[in-house]
C-alpha cells in the first residue's frame, strides 16, 4: 500500500475513535443529566437529594470524559498524514523488527490492510523511547531489543 494511503487511514481510525469516545460520553453525560432531572421528590426527601446527588456526579464523571475526548480529537486535528517524517514525531507511522506503530493518540491495536498497528500517544511509554529515533537506530523497550526499519 501506498505510504500515504496507509497513514491516510490510520489518521481515519482515530478520528473513528476520538468520535466514539466522545459521542460515548456525550450520551453518558446527557443520561445522567436526564435521570437528575426525571428523580421525583418523594416523602424521603434524603433519598431524592442523595439520588440527585449521585446522577450529578455520573454526569460529572461524563463531562470529564468528553473533555478528554476532545483533547484527543485536537491532536488528532494537528496530524498532517502527507508529511513524511526522518525521525520519529507525532503523525509518524514506525516500522520496526517487531512492530507497526503509529504516534498519533493513545488508540490500541487496529488493522489497516491486513496488517496490526498500535497507536500509541507521544507520552505513552513506548512514545518516548521512540521520540527522535531515526531510521536503522536500535532502541530496546520490555527488555526486547528493536530496529527501526521504516518511518513513513
Amino acid at each position: 500500500m501506498e505510504d500515504s494511503m496507509l497513514k491516510h487511514k490510520l489518521l481515519d481510525a482515530c478520528k473513528r475513535y476520538v468520535k466514539e469516545r466522545i459521542a460515548t460520553a456525550t450520551q453518558a453525560m446527557n443520561d445522567a443529566q436526564h435521570s437528575a432531572n426525571e428523580e421525583d421528590k418523594s416523602s424521603a426527601g434524603d433519598k431524592y437529594e442523595t439520588g440527585r446527588a449521585m446522577m450529578q456526579i455520573e454526569r460529572d464523571k461524563a463531562a470529564y470524559q468528553v473533555e478528554e475526548a476532545l483533547k484527543l480529537k485536537r491532536v488528532v486535528d494537528q496530524i498532517n498524514p502527507d508529511v513524511h517524517h526522518d525521525k520519529v514525531s507525532l503523525g509518524s507511522v514506525v516500522i520496526t523488527s517487531t512492530f507497526r506503530i503509529y504516534i498519533a493518540i493513545g488508540a490500541g491495536k487496529t488493522n489497516v490492510e491486513g496488517e496490526d498497528f498500535l497507536i500509541i500517544a507521544p507520552q505513552s511509554p513506548l512514545g518516548k523511547v521512540l521520540s527522535g529515533l531515526k531510521t536503522n537506530e536500535q532502541f530496546t523497550f520490555n527488555n526486547q531489543e528493536n530496529t527501526i526499519l521504516k518511518i513513513l
